[in-house]
């Protein structure tokens, strides 16, 4: 493979040179030798493990702390689960071992998952690394993990699960090249967040070996293997460059010719605003609310939802916040929601579907924002997600005005609300356009599905076309155009987002410095150049190097 370029997708713009490191195997699977134990012991050993294990998990999110905790205390929460602990004891009952009671059960467990799809279909992976870990408990072995050199090193793995990727020593790790996965995966999103220049999707990857010097290119998706001394050196100049150019880059989001584009944070919880005011966040674009329903038996009240907004809005006073009503349904099920198993759950009744079935889940959710939107000094907006007809922004944006709320608008994440976008916005406030549904939605490709991975790229010109259709009638209507996909997290990729009419930009707070220095870098009349050439291209990796070269030679 020496001399050889590997192609993927990359997560932001930075590069990478250092010798490749590959995660181990995982544990072998356990044999289906009969236990020599009574099953009152191996259910003590199995309990003793998971619960173990789900402690480890916990600490590990605690030390981790940002989006990387909630996911981890999703994980521990897994090894507790009453129903797959049963599953576990009754294998165990008919003479198994609680290795291979634990192994089955997950393995039964995940299929079901994987046959959900959707947010569901994601947590399979995670899934397998709580399994590995119960099992290297019983077995009195090392969990399966990142390893520990003394040197710097490239990470080459299949996938990376949410535990290691927490705890990635960033002092060690230059970068991240998997096989599996898409730009909306749990490795892409907490590269982005942790800053490390990562490639995923790269189908060869697996077969890089231990030792072999890489570059990682981030910003063309490229993995070059064994680089010749010119290819090394203009590596290791670009990654200086980069970085002088992020540091430089200070204060609102700008164009080279002044024109204003606010960039705002995404975040999950209140928890994470002093982080991203303090990484140059202009307020907020998406606050996510699922937090406070999910792994409840029951929706929060008015006052419980209310105390964690004003703690948002406080934090952000002076400041534009958009807050997503709860985006629950079938994918992400919510006993007091909608838990009725779907054929396709990704295309039943999640957003505001599922709140419209279940409208004081809704109505409350507005009368805590607008409570904490009459104690605290912040500008806050509220959009529905999942909005697909012009019908629904009215019943949303009717809904939030009679609850007292100034701004109410939409997420398009549905090809129908894009291509009705100018009839959406003559009665919301605004769009934020969803680029992670949206492009799944556009090419019928499962985000969370690494076998259709490649077509889950916000670069092809079919989901750019749709962009540009609401950009359009934002423009046309007077209304602002946010985009709060993973998308605006991709500096160039935001410079052609801009040129196809959106206003603002949401996304990781570490993402931030990187997509402020590239903006500073074009014009607006740059930016619409380069729209026109991604959106002349036939395909995302056509757009991606049209404009790739198009940057190149403009400064």
């Amino acid at each position: 493979m020496s001399g050889s370029t590997l192609q993927g997708t990359g997560i932001g713009r930075g590069i990478a040179v250092g010798p490749v490191l590959r995660m181990p195997d995982p544990l072998p699977e356990p044999d289906e030798t009969p236990s020599a134990l009574t099953p009152d012991a191996e259910k003590e050993r199995a309990r003793a493990s998971l619960a173990a294990t789900a402690a480890i998990i916990r600490h590990r999110g605690e030390r981790a702390g940002g989006s990387a905790k909630d996911v981890l205390e999703a994980q521990a929460f897994m090894a507790e689960d009453p129903t797959l602990i049963d599953d576990v004891g009754e294998r165990i009952d008919t003479g198994k071992t609680a290795e291979r009671a634990v192994f089955e059960a997950f393995a039964a467990f995940r299929e079901l998952l994987l046959s959900m799809g959707g947010y569901m279909g994601e947590r399979a992976t995670d899934l397998d690394d709580v399994s590995q870990r119960v099992v290297a408990h019983l077995r009195g072995v090392a969990a399966p993990g990142v390893p520990d050199p003394e040197h710097p090193f490239v990470l080459v793995a299949r996938d990376l699960a949410p535990a290691d990727t927490a705890l990635l020593d960033l002092s060690k790790v230059l970068a991240l090249v998997t096989s599996d996965g898409g730009p909306t995966s749990h490795t892409a999103i907490l590269a982005r967040e942790k800053s490390i220049v990562a490639v995923v999707g790269v189908a060869d990857a697996l077969g890089l070996a231990d030792g072999t010097e890489i570059v990682v290119d981030a910003s063309t998706g490229v993995v070059t293997v064994s680089p010749s001394d010119e290819e090394r050196d203009a590596a290791v100049a670009r990654a200086a460059e980069l970085k002088a150019a992020r540091n430089a880059a200070t204060g609102p989001g700008t164009l080279a010719d002044g024109t204003l584009v606010p960039l705002l944070a995404n975040l999950g919880s209140a928890d994470g605003a002093a982080d991203a005011l303090e990484k140059g966040a202009e307020g907020v674009g998406l606050f996510r609310t699922e937090f406070l329903f999910l792994d409840s038996t029951s929706a929060p009240t008015v006052e419980e939802q209310k105390t964690q907004y004003v703690r948002l809005l406080h934090a952000f006073a002076g400041k534009k916040v958009v807050v997503r009503a709860l985006d629950a349904g079938a994918d992400k099920p919510l006993s007091f929601l909608n838990d009725a198993p779907e054929e396709n759950p990704a295309l039943g009744l999640r957003g505001l579907r599922a709140l419209r079935a279940n409208e004081p889940i809704l109505r409350d959710q507005l009368a805590a924002l607008a409570a904490a939107d009459a104690q605290t000094d912040a500008d806050l907006w509220v959009m529905a997600p999942m909005v697909s007809t012009v019908e629904e922004t009215r019943y949303f944006t009717a809904l939030a005005r009679e609850a007292g709320l100034k701004t109410a608008g939409v997420m398009v994440e549905v090809p129908s609300s894009a291509l009705l976008a100018d009839r959406i916005l003559a009665d919301a406030d605004f769009a934020s356009i969803g680029t992670n549904d949206l492009t799944q939605y556009t090419l019928a490709a499962d985000r969370l599905l690494g076998s259709v991975a490649s077509f889950q790229d916000p670069w092809h010109p079919a989901v750019l076309k749709l962009v540009g259709e609401v950009g359009k009638a934002g423009q046309a209507t007077g209304k602002p155009v946010g985009i709060c996909g993973e998308a605006a997290a991709d500096p160039l990729l935001a410079v052609v987002l801009v040129g196809l009419g959106a206003t603002t930009l949401s996304m990781s707070p570490s993402a931030l410095a990187d997509v402020r220095a590239e903006l500073s870098r074009f014009t607006r009349e740059d930016a619409r150049r380069f729209a026109e050439l991604a959106l002349s291209a036939n395909s995302a990796v056509e757009a991606r190097a049209a404009v790739t070269s198009a940057a190149a030679t403009t400064e």
